[in-house]
């Protein structure tokens, strides 16, 4: 095999390495559907950053909740909704029979972020 024949495989190799890149970019690149974030922060009555703390979101118009998370180490948690103007009920359920509660309103506005802070009291 001469050089100019390594060097013309070479280049096919590069050429379909590129191609199959390139095809799985764009498959990766599907269409996402717009959405809004409620992201937030729970406090304890100490006023720190509440870790493992139950967060549940539903709409307001709705009974159930429809999403169901907990804080992170710093208190926080995010959780996507679907884009558009709605209102929604926010509200943390530390773990205890007695333990302290809180809820917030939120309104978004088609995709955008909202941020809140819940504190629960005592």
């Amino acid at each position: 095999m001469t050089t100019r024949e390594r060097r013309g495989q070479g280049g096919l190799l590069a050429l379909l390495l590129l191609a199959s890149t390139l095809a799985a970019m764009a498959s990766d690149k599907r269409a996402e559907k717009p959405y809004a974030l409620i992201f937030g922060t729970v406090y304890g009555p100490d006023y720190r950053p509440a870790y493992g703390v139950r967060v549940k979101i539903r709409r307001a118009d709705q009974k159930k909740a429809r999403w169901d998370l907990y804080s992170d180490h710093q208190g926080e948690f995010a959780q996507r909704v679907p884009a558009g103007a709605a209102d929604y009920v926010v509200w943390a359920e530390p773990e205890g029979k007695h333990a302290p509660t809180a809820e917030a309103k939120v309104h978004v506005q088609n995709d955008k972020r909202v941020d809140i802070g819940l504190h629960l009291t005592k």
